[in-house]
């Protein structure tokens, strides 16, 4: 049992997510995590991965033991301060795999066809005097993934299926019959598209560079379901631009969700508001796990999903 207004839920939620939280306790809300926080003596905070938690949130909490985070990444959480202060943190990996592949491969039929750009043609009415340009088909590609973690693959499995060819890179090279490359750069050169899956945070931080879209090519393609600062937005903007790249869908943006203007003008990208995960049925799951964390965490039992 959670004790009631025991959490501070911090940020902002979607409707489904608030309902799930309301059937199972009652926490005290702190939308914007820069204002004070509202008076009491709360153990834990709920927020999501897309809500940055400043340190000086946490020093207006001394009794603060845990936080859970709906979301696989955790770099809104200030990991040192939490680990030089006891504090519990848990994430929730794998319930929003399946949405975020489908994303990611929705996003990638998009960019290689050019969907939304065929979607207007055929509203508008120029398909009765041309026909829409031809296109690119995934089958006989290299696609390389950035981060083989659990969401990369995830993805592989269901690309395989497409015929096409797997490299990845990442730390290290794991156990799996897919080509491992060094560095991005190295998978980029091998590469007809590049799909990002790695987490973010420091380690990853505009890991995509001016080099790696350079070794990328003309022909090549960028996905990426990761982290907006995985990507260093002006190279890539440049990159389109020049026509460097062939092309990028994005789901995730540098200062979402403000919007380089930039990428308004370009045709070669196909733009999305971060809703990788964004289906009813996982942010559900999503909330569930973060909830059932808490209450492992009240009643003295591991999380069940810990950042470690």
């Amino acid at each position: 049992m959670i004790p009631v207004n025991s959490v501070l839920q911090v940020g902002s939620f979607p409707e489904v997510m608030q309902a799930e939280i309301n059937r199972s306790l009652k926490t005290v809300h702190l939308i914007n995590p820069h204002e004070p926080v509202p008076a009491g003596s709360y153990e834990a905070i709920l927020t999501r991965s897309n809500t940055p938690i400043p340190e000086s949130l946490l020093r207006q909490i001394p009794n603060l033991k845990v936080i859970a985070c709906c979301g696989v990444g955790y770099d809104n959480l200030p990991l040192d301060y939490l680990k030089s202060h006891g504090i519990q943190a848990s994430t929730t990996p794998g319930v929003l795999n399946d949405a975020v592949c489908e994303l990611g491969i929705g996003l990638l039929f998009a960019l290689l066809r050019r969907l939304p750009a065929a979607d207007l043609f055929a509203r508008s009415g120029a398909w009765q005097e041309k026909a829409f340009p031809i296109t690119t088909t995934l089958a006989g590609k290299t696609v390389g993934i950035v981060g083989l973690g659990r969401i990369g693959q995830d993805l592989a499995k269901r690309l395989e299926a497409f015929g096409v060819t797997i490299a990845y890179t990442g730390p290290s090279a794991k156990k799996c019959s897919y080509a491992f490359y060094s560095s991005a750069v190295a998978l980029a050169e091998a590469a007809d598209v590049l799909i990002l899956t790695c987490p973010g945070g420091p380690e990853t931080e505009r890991m995509i560079d001016a080099s790696v879209l350079n070794a990328l090519g003309p022909n090549g393609y960028l996905v990426n379901i990761a982290r907006g600062s995985v990507v260093d937005e002006s190279a890539l903007i440049s990159a389109l631009q020049q026509n460097r790249i062939a092309g990028a869908a994005l789901d995730v943006f540098e200062n979402e969700p403000q919007l380089n203007s930039a990428f308004m003008q370009l045709h070669n990208v196909v733009l999305s508001p971060h809703i990788g995960s964004a289906t009813r049925e996982t942010r559900q799951a999503m909330t569930r796990l973060a909830i059932d964390n808490l209450e492992a965490f009240f009643n003295h039992r591991p999380l069940l999903t810990p950042i470690h």
